[in-house]
This record gives C-alpha cells, structure tokens and sequence, in this order.
C-alpha cells in the first residue's frame, strides 16, 4: 500500500487504481465529510471522528469503515479483513472500476456519517488477554534484553507487535515480522509509531 502526505499525492502515485479512487473519492465528498490523511492514506471524518477510508492494493482497491460493524448492509459487500484483530473495522472490495455503484456506496456512506452523529461506536476491547505467539515468545526467553524491551513498552504497543506477528499464516511470515520487530523493541518504538499523530 503506497503512503502519502496528501490525498493528492496519494492517488497521483497510484498506476493501476488511479481513475478507480478518483471515483470512489467524489462520491464521499458528496456525503459531506471531511478529507484527510491517516496512515499514509486518504481518510474521511466527521466532526473529527473518523468515518471511512479509501486504500489501493496490488489486487483491489478498498473502502475501509471505521464502524462498518455497526453498517445494516443489506447488499453483503463488508467483509472483516483482520478477523480477530478488530470488532467495528470493515472493508468493501473492488477488483474492477466497473464494480463501483456510487449510488450504493454513497447509501454506506451516509449510514455510517449518520451514525457518528448519533455517537453510535463499538469500542476496541482493551481487556482481552495479550496472547504471545510462540515465535516472540521463544525471542523473549532466549534474550533478557528484548523481554527487557518488550515488558517497558505500553499494552497497545505490545499489543501491535503481538497482532502482527500472531495474525500471520505462515510461520515463516511470522519469523519475517518477528525478525523487522527485534530493532524496533529494543528501541522503546511502537510497530506504528510513525504514522501516529
């Protein structure tokens, strides 16, 4: 997924999604939110409240409702994309330009502005148990200054560290993740420090 400082310049750089997001980022306007950029990509709010985002990938682009769970969605296009890792976060995916109905996406739109305004939300559950993939688990025993590391960091770091690696299929995706996380916790960073605000 590309990053940018801008909406502008995110889609400018996008090759195949281009005309796609252009589409998708006109009929959200026309709902009446607000554009910015979070996490490199261009998001949407109301009353400062986060509300939907547009994203590019290799082999879809996607809509991304921060409350998609809350959304009625009669039509069946949200699927959780990270299942078991968020509760309200859903996503509606589109492989071709030609799958877009912006008179249906504008209706998800709408829904969902509607209930921001009404303080509708599901919050994250901050109780659940933080449960160390084997992998990390094993990195941690064999070096007192990464348990160090890791213990000195704040729930919702470690709990960055222990989605992204625990949430891979294959073991060698979670030894990759483990291997680029090392650095970051020996350094006191979050995995997402820096598209923090």
């Amino acid at each position: 997924m590309i990053r940018a400082n801008s909406v502008d310049e995110y889609i400018a750089r996008q090759t195949k999604w281009k005309p796609a997001l252009i589409l998708l980022r006109k009929t959200i306007l026309s709902a009446g939110l607000e554009e910015t950029v979070k996490w490199g990509g261009p998001a949407y709010t109301n009353n400062g409240t986060n509300v939907v985002g547009i994203a590019a990938f290799k082999e879809h682009f996607a809509l991304w409702f921060f409350q998609g769970a809350l959304l009625k969605d009669k039509n069946k296009k949200l699927i959780n994309a990270q299942e078991g890792v968020t509760n309200a976060l859903r996503q509606w995916r589109f492989t071709s330009i030609d799958e877009i109905d912006r008179k249906l996406i504008k209706q998800y739109v709408l829904e969902a502005k509607k209930n921001q305004e009404a303080g509708r939300e599901i919050k994250p559950n901050k109780k659940k148990p933080l449960v160390i993939p084997s992998e990390l688990k094993t990195a941690l025993k064999n070096n007192p200054k990464l348990n160090k590391s890791f213990t000195n960091l704040n729930l919702t770091k470690q709990r960055e560290y222990v989605d992204s690696i625990g949430g891979a299929k294959q073991e060698e995706t979670r030894l990759k993740r483990l291997e680029k996380a090392i650095p970051l916790i020996m350094k006191g960073a979050g995995l997402n420090d820096k598209y923090r605000n």
